[in-house]
């Protein structure tokens, strides 16, 4: 009877399910609430199971949901530590989705085609002659690249330097997040004329942010962002020609 009576305490897994995301909800709430902040520990299991009202099962899952999500860290003998890779941890979702075709590269490709062209108006406040001196160095830094990856690197640093200088910290840590997939897409083409190409349009859009020139930038930003996609061949991969 007593093993009867333990087994219907302990909450199915499909309740638990349900449970799981609304404990997750009730921590986040309680991290909020009482102001813990990086390097605070959180209860223990069993204090959490006790304070919300459910199995230690549920609270296992919902701890696990946290370090998924880079909110805490388990550590030996210490428990369930606060900490702060939130942006870590989306990049290592991120990084999984490599796969490069026309589509995905027409779609990275928009969404940067909306959010670059975009940029003129904060760029044109904000650079400064350091800014344009750095964007050249990355420029150049492309060009002389001793492989395919430093050279993509190079141009992805150019691109994120330019949201970098526009100011808006939520924009430059999304182009973070999309680095894995958009340094992929930057590969493509590099090991031939892609990479003077490159170089080509990044040298009109520094002279055209001197120049506070807004129709030059935006189409030398909208051609340069679809330059790559001749360099896929017929069958979807990326062309090395």
């Amino acid at each position: 009877m007593a093993a009867f009576a333990a087994l219907a305490a302990e909450p199915s897994a499909e309740s638990r399910v349900g449970a799981v995301p609304q404990l997750v909800a009730q921590l986040r709430e309680m991290i909020r609430a009482e102001g813990l902040v990086t390097g605070d520990n959180l209860p223990t299991e069993r204090d959490l199971a006790e304070r919300f009202g459910v199995a230690r099962n549920t609270v296992r899952e919902a701890i696990g949901v946290l370090r998924a999500y880079g909110v805490v860290e388990v550590r030996p003998k210490v428990g369930a530590v606060l900490i702060n890779r939130h942006l870590s941890a989306a990049l290592d979702v991120f990084s999984f989705q490599l796969t490069i075709s026309p589509e995905t590269f027409a779609d990275i490709q928009g969404f940067r085609q909306l959010v670059e062209l975009g940029l003129y108006d904060l760029l044109d406040a904000r650079i400064t002659p350091q800014d344009l001196e750095a964007l050249e160095g990355h420029n150049a830094a492309m060009l002389h690249a001793p492989t395919v990856p430093d050279c993509a690197a190079a141009d992805y640093a150019f691109h994120h330097r330019l949201v970098t200088i526009a100011g808006n910290a939520t924009l430059s840590d999304v182009y973070r997040i999309m680095e894995p997939v958009i340094l992929r897409l930057m590969e493509t083409g590099k090991e031939t004329r892609g990479r003077t190409l490159a170089h080509r349009s990044h040298e009109e859009i520094i002279r055209a942010l001197r120049d506070r020139d807004r129709l030059a930038y935006n189409y030398f930003m909208a051609d340069h962002l679809r330059q790559g996609l001749g360099f896929f061949n017929t069958e979807g991969a990326a062309s090395r020609e």
